[in-house]
Protein backbone atom coordinates (compact mmCIF):
# COMPACT_ATOMS: atom_id res chain seq x y z
CA UNK A 1 0.00 0.00 0.00
CA UNK A 2 1.37 3.40 -1.02
CA UNK A 3 1.25 6.05 1.67
CA UNK A 4 -0.20 9.34 0.41
CA UNK A 5 1.63 12.51 1.42
CA UNK A 6 -0.43 14.95 3.51
CA UNK A 7 -1.13 18.28 1.83
CA UNK A 8 -1.16 21.22 4.29
CA UNK A 9 -4.35 23.26 4.06
CA UNK A 10 -4.81 26.92 5.00
CA UNK A 11 -7.83 29.21 5.13
CA UNK A 12 -7.98 32.28 2.91
CA UNK A 13 -8.76 35.37 4.97
CA UNK A 14 -10.74 36.84 2.06
CA UNK A 15 -13.13 34.11 0.97
CA UNK A 16 -12.72 32.02 4.17
CA UNK A 17 -12.31 28.79 2.13
CA UNK A 18 -9.70 26.10 2.73
CA UNK A 19 -7.07 25.67 0.00
CA UNK A 20 -3.74 23.86 -0.30
CA UNK A 21 -0.99 26.02 1.19
CA UNK A 22 0.95 26.22 -2.09
CA UNK A 23 -2.04 27.81 -3.89
CA UNK A 24 -2.19 30.74 -1.45
CA UNK A 25 -0.03 33.82 -0.94
CA UNK A 26 1.37 34.41 2.57
CA UNK A 27 1.29 37.88 4.07
CA UNK A 28 3.49 38.31 7.13
CA UNK A 29 3.76 40.87 9.93
CA UNK A 30 7.26 41.14 11.39
CA UNK A 31 8.08 41.95 15.00
CA UNK A 32 8.70 45.55 13.88
CA UNK A 33 5.10 45.76 12.67
CA UNK A 34 6.07 45.80 9.00
CA UNK A 35 3.70 43.94 6.67
CA UNK A 36 5.14 42.21 3.60
CA UNK A 37 4.42 39.47 1.09
CA UNK A 38 6.29 36.26 1.89
CA UNK A 39 7.05 34.67 -1.45
CA UNK A 40 9.08 31.76 -0.03
CA UNK A 41 6.89 31.06 3.00
CA UNK A 42 9.79 31.16 5.46
CA UNK A 43 9.88 34.74 6.77
CA UNK A 44 9.57 35.01 10.56
CA UNK A 45 6.49 36.63 12.03
CA UNK A 46 2.74 36.28 12.13
CA UNK A 47 1.37 34.98 8.86
CA UNK A 48 -1.98 35.08 7.10
CA UNK A 49 -2.93 33.47 3.81
CA UNK A 50 -4.94 34.90 0.93
CA UNK A 51 -5.97 33.58 -2.49
CA UNK A 52 -4.04 34.88 -5.47
CA UNK A 53 -7.05 36.74 -6.82
CA UNK A 54 -8.06 40.38 -6.74
CA UNK A 55 -11.55 39.50 -5.48
CA UNK A 56 -10.27 37.92 -2.27
CA UNK A 57 -7.97 40.86 -1.53
CA UNK A 58 -10.83 43.31 -2.10
CA UNK A 59 -13.08 41.30 0.20
CA UNK A 60 -10.36 41.10 2.87
CA UNK A 61 -9.89 44.87 2.66
CA UNK A 62 -13.63 45.55 2.86
CA UNK A 63 -14.13 43.30 5.90
CA UNK A 64 -10.80 44.38 7.47
CA UNK A 65 -9.79 40.72 7.74
CA UNK A 66 -6.07 41.45 7.42
CA UNK A 67 -6.29 44.06 10.16
CA UNK A 68 -8.02 41.56 12.46
CA UNK A 69 -5.50 38.84 11.66
CA UNK A 70 -2.55 41.09 12.53
CA UNK A 71 -4.35 43.09 15.26
CA UNK A 72 -3.24 46.41 13.79
CA UNK A 73 -4.45 49.09 11.41
CA UNK A 74 -3.21 48.84 7.85
CA UNK A 75 -2.62 51.83 5.59
CA UNK A 76 -3.94 51.95 2.01
CA UNK A 77 -0.34 51.91 0.76
CA UNK A 78 0.08 48.38 2.12
CA UNK A 79 -3.00 47.24 0.20
CA UNK A 80 -1.50 48.74 -2.96
CA UNK A 81 1.71 46.78 -2.34
CA UNK A 82 -0.34 43.61 -1.91
CA UNK A 83 -2.17 44.31 -5.19
CA UNK A 84 1.17 44.81 -6.94
CA UNK A 85 2.46 41.52 -5.51
CA UNK A 86 -0.71 39.75 -6.69
CA UNK A 87 -0.28 41.11 -10.21
CA UNK A 88 3.38 39.95 -10.23
CA UNK A 89 2.30 36.46 -9.16
CA UNK A 90 -0.38 36.38 -11.86
CA UNK A 91 2.11 37.52 -14.50
CA UNK A 92 4.68 34.94 -13.42
CA UNK A 93 2.39 31.94 -13.83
Amino acid sequence: MIKQKKIPMRQCIGCREMHPKKELMRVVKSKDGEIAVDSVGKLPGRGAYICRGEACLAKAQKTKAIERAFETTISPEVYELLRAALSEVDDGE
